[in-house]
């Protein structure tokens, strides 16, 4: 099994002060453990910073705007994340869409540009709990609804889905599930493919045991350290293993 990609988003959790620790914490667990694989994290923007570490630690960034700079109120662009070197971004969470209410027209506007900037996309597709109950199908057409105006072909695109039912609910898609539908976002692209939703110390050995599925965007189970270092060690006793 070749080892797999552990990104933790922080979502609004951590300050610029907590998120220092952290990664000097994970820096010296994974160094450790001899942990050779990359990892993700993904702070709130007030907590982006150059990070020196011995190990592959990227930073990336939970939203930008499609811009270098300009009038865009909250927003941070270009200029911003170039301040710290962030060439890493999501784009599509299931939170920008449905609760800040972005358009998958927008989001794709955003994908594109992200694209033209050479940027590492993480780029997220899920369903809400009605679409799932409705069946295969009605999954298969909602996920590639939101492909749409996607190059799911891009060398840098990494691929996350996040059933919108399991994000935060304690509710975890079931193995089987998770291999059916990831061998369906597979016939899209051949890019990596991250499972999220729910994920934890508790199932992520399983989780990641699943055929099709290249590691895990994780939420709240990242935000403590003890945590994610835990979810570290499993991935490499699980590709030791195998």
């Amino acid at each position: 099994m070749s080892r797999k990609i552990l990104a933790a988003n922080f979502k609004t959790n951590h300050t610029r002060a907590s998120t220092r620790e952290y990664v000097a914490a994970l820096d010296a667990a994974m160094e450790k453990m001899g942990y050779g694989g990359e990892t993700y994290i993904f702070p709130p923007a007030t907590a982006l910073d150059r990070f020196e570490t011995k190990n592959d630690i990227r930073v990336g960034a939970q939203n930008a705007y499609p811009t270098v700079k300009g009038s865009f109120t909250g927003e941070i662009g270009l200029e911003q994340l170039g301040e710290f070197g962030i060439e890493t971004v999501l784009v599509g969470h299931s939170e920008r869409r449905h609760i800040l209410g972005e358009s998958q027209a927008f989001i794709a506007q955003k994908y594109a540009w992200f694209k033209e900037q050479g940027f590492t996309i993480f780029y997220c597709i899920g369903e809400p709990l009605e679409v799932r109950e409705a069946g295969d199908e009605a999954v298969r057409r909602y996920l590639v609804e939101q492909l749409e105006g996607i190059d799911t072909a891009y060398s840098k695109l990494i691929l996350a889905y996040e059933p919108v039912w399991a994000i935060g609910t304690g509710k975890t898609a079931t193995p089987d599930l998770i291999e059916t539908t990831h061998a369906m976002i597979k016939r899209f692209s051949d890019r990596p493919l991250l499972y999220g939703g729910s994920v934890k110390p508790a199932n992520i050995e399983e989780i990641l045991s699943v055929e099709g599925c290249d590691g895990a965007l994780i939420g709240t189970a990242s935000w403590e350290i003890s945590s994610m270092v835990s979810m570290l060690e499993i991935s490499e006793k699980l590709k030791t293993k195998n």
